[in-house]
């Protein structure tokens, strides 16, 4: 069963500086959201704090499947990942930072390989597989980030600014790449952009933000 996420009353401070204020929004499971807002709007921060790797300085981060809570350990963090817009890559190949996710869950050498194969498949970089990471360009790197995230099966996948600084070609990949993922409806998606008619085209609902706060949530 899918997770569900519930954020109540979150705020976020660095250095004394507010960064998210009073932010409250539930994530259906299955659903596809939009994090809009300009520069500086807390999109990244909500995003981190969502995805457990900062705590909120106040507020609640609820997760939960069939009514059940779930604690924040990590069985749940394994059922989520967060993809950057600048992916940081392992110096190896492409084939072992697909599969190094799927190796930290214990699982064998032969789904390893099933999996981590179709993730790249999925991307368009199976046959890169046996190419070193670091050589790959931008947009290529950033689809290697949706593979690693791919390849896992998350219930929840975070897209931090997922098209930021790449190619019209590679946007378009990636792209599919999400919405081939909502189709499914088993991965709750949750993005940052800037760009409104990506917003459109991607999410169910878009949740604006400003001043670390969110204004509004169109849509479901």
């Amino acid at each position: 069963m899918g997770l569900s996420l519930e954020i109540t009353s979150v705020q976020k401070r660095y250095n004394g500086k507010a960064a998210l204020r009073d932010c409250s929004c539930n994530f259906a499971q299955g659903g596809a959201y939009a994090l809009m807002g300009p520069n500086g709007s807390g999109k990244s921060t909500l995003l981190r704090v969502c995805s457990l790797l900062e705590a909120p300085d106040e507020g609640d981060i609820v997760y939960s499947t069939g009514g059940a809570v779930l604690p924040h350990d990590i069985a749940l963090r394994r059922r989520m990942t967060l993809v950057l817009p600048r992916v940081g890559v392992f110096n190896t190949t492409v084939f072992k930072n697909v599969a190094y996710g799927l190796r930290v869950r214990g699982l064998g050498k032969e789904l390893i390989a099933r999996k981590a194969d179709e993730a790249l498949d999925a991307v368009g970089l199976l046959e890169k597989a046996r190419q070193h990471a670091l050589t790959l360009s931008s947009g290529e790197t950033q689809r290697l980030g949706i593979a690693r995230a791919m390849a896992v099966e998350p219930d929840i996948v975070f897209l931090d600014e997922p098209t930021a600084s790449i190619d019209e070609e590679n946007t378009k990949i990636v792209e599919e790449l999400i919405l081939s993922l909502k189709k499914a409806g088993k991965t709750t998606i949750i993005l940052s952009t800037h760009d409104k008619e990506q917003a459109l085209r991607l999410a169910d609902s878009v949740i604006m933000m400003r001043e670390g706060r969110i204004l509004s949530a169109d849509g479901p």
